[in-house]
């Protein structure tokens, strides 16, 4: 008996200590598994803190950028206005310092006059003075004895000479210069047409039309949320980094990209596309690839640049003008491609001036270079051959080829023959089938609506758009506006042009105002 218990007691306390180490063991287990719950909670908890934190630090990065462009952009407008200012003080001095050399060139000639007289005459002189004094009278007896003989005075004599003789040159040379002027019209004409056939002929050009807006197709329409971002700081990263407007609308599964910059916009659409491609979409990845697509397209601008150089074989450019050649790839002017037209003059240039013996190499630098300032005309105030003849000069081309630029539009009066050459190949160039994207209706009705918003004004006689728009000449009533009100009239029309009409470059309004005094004879 005692030893069945003893066996009880002993089964008892082994039990307990098995089902206590067992408790122990549960126990150190479900203690384990509580911790590993809490270090992972905390973890997620720090990575979501982390997080929030990266994204509060890069909207407040966003912020401090949307902050300094806003500055950036007054300090550039107050830049410009203290810049013009200090440009109009320039002319005035300018003006003043040649009134006052005129004037002082003036008093030196008058200085050396007066110190001649002083001088007196010298003993030979006087002696010449003498001789003169006595063919005089010889001349006045006969002139005495001629006129006692033909019955006239010496006055009436010579103005019937004088008009007898007037009227045969007259004569003579209106029936020669008529002659030379209808054999050298149409000796020119013919010319002309020959070398213009024939250049128009050698010139074997793309048709070209591009507008200003891209168009990103997206693999779905899912795509577009993520492209917008959480309360959209995705397309306002992208729109900053780029300078382009993102248009995200209706259209299925394609994004719009517009700006007038083509450049930019091309850099807005590549980083777009890799963005797409990546599947990374957020504010610091759309930074960080739009630098690197800017540093390519600085590269593939300089590579255009140098194929158009050597597509048009010219020497010995400057780095900068091959950059600014580059550019103009992504540049366009009524849907023409602006550097494909400038290798479009150039050729032309170099075939008329081969067919007229005249520097060849000079003509085809000219024509390539002639739209330069097309490529910086959105940064710079001024017309684009007057930005591109300050260019030209800034890198030290040849006067040649600074006045042949800056007149190619007429923009001054053309003075060398390479010079009037330009003006042609632009203009074989630009009105070539298929060159221009513009119709002819959309063309007249542009004019039109330039001059009427000119004839709006009271006292405008009429209104003339010429040049293809470039310019607007009005003609007011004398009676009506004096020449202070012709000032702030031509100012009034240029305000309304730039508020209500859309157009490239910029227009000339000039306000033309003339008194006429008129009677008859009865």
């Amino acid at each position: 008996m005692n030893k069945v218990v003893l066996t009880y007691i002993v089964m008892g306390i082994i039990g307990g200590g098995f089902f206590f180490f067992l408790g122990y063991i549960i126990r150190k287990y479900v203690a384990k598994k509580k911790v590993k719950l809490a270090e992972e909670k905390a973890k997620t908890i720090l990575e979501d803190t982390k997080r929030e934190v990266d994204n509060r630090r890069r909207e407040v990065k966003l912020e401090a950028k949307d902050l300094l462009y806003k500055m950036r952009a007054e300090f550039e407008n107050e830049t410009k206005e203290r810049r013009q200012e200090l440009s109009g003080l320039e002319k005035r001095l300018i003006q003043k310092e040649e009134n006052l050399e005129k004037k002082v060139d003036l008093l030196d000639k008058r200085e050396r006059e007066i110190s001649l007289r002083d001088k007196g005459i010298s003993a030979k002189e006087k002696g010449l003075f003498n001789k003169q004094k006595e063919l005089e009278m010889v001349l006045a007896e006969e002139r005495t004895k001629l006129q006692r003989i033909s019955g006239l005075t010496k006055e009436e004599a010579k103005k019937i000479l004088l008009k007898r003789m007037q009227d045969e040159a007259k004569h003579e040379a209106a029936v020669m210069l008529k002659q030379i002027s209808d054999e050298m019209k149409i000796k020119a004409d013919k010319e002309a047409r020959k070398i213009i056939g024939l250049a128009i002929q050698r010139c074997a050009a793309d048709h070209t039309v591009e507008t200003t807006v891209s168009v990103v197709n997206l693999p779905s329409d899912d795509m577009k949320g993520r492209i917008i971002g959480r309360e959209g700081r995705n397309i306002r990263a992208l729109e900053i980094a780029t300078g382009i407007d993102v248009i995200v609308d209706d259209t299925p599964e394609a994004v719009t990209l517009s700006g007038f910059d083509a450049v930019k916009r091309e850099i807005a659409k590549k980083t777009l596309e890799r963005l797409i491609e990546d599947g990374r979409i957020h504010p610091g990845r759309i930074e960080e690839v739009v630098e690197k697509v800017k540093k390519e397209m600085d590269q593939t601008i300089r590579e255009e640049g140098e194929k158009a150089v050597f597509d048009v074989s010219v020497p010995n450019v400057h780095p900068e003008i091959i950059r600014l050649l580059g550019r103009l790839k992504y540049r366009t002017s009524y849907g023409q491609n602006v550097l494909q037209h400038s290798k479009e003059v150039a050729y032309l240039m170099g075939v008329i001036a081969s067919e007229l013996k005249i520097d060849f190499n000079l003509a085809r630098r000219i024509g390539l270079l002639h739209d330069i300032g097309k490529a910086v005309s959105h940064e710079v105030e001024g017309t684009h051959a007057k930005i591109g003849a300050d260019l030209a000069k800034k890198y030290n081309e040849s006067e040649t080829i600074i006045h042949a630029i800056e007149a190619h539009h007429q923009d001054i009066e053309p003075k060398t023959l390479l010079a009037v050459l330009v003006q042609a190949a632009d203009a074989i160039s630009a009105t070539r089938p298929g060159a221009r994207r513009e119709t002819l209706e959309t063309y007249v009705k542009r004019l039109e609506k330039l001059e009427s918003v000119a004839d709006s004004f009271k006292g405008v006689e009429k209104a003339f758009a010429i040049q293809a728009g470039r310019e607007i000449r009005v003609i007011v009533q004398p009676n009506k506006i004096n020449d202070a009100q012709a000032v702030v009239l031509a100012r009034d029309i240029t305000k309304k042009i730039e508020e209500g009409l859309e157009y490239p470059g910029q227009i000339k309004v000039t306000v033309i105002r003339e008194t006429r005094a008129i009677e008859y004879a009865k």
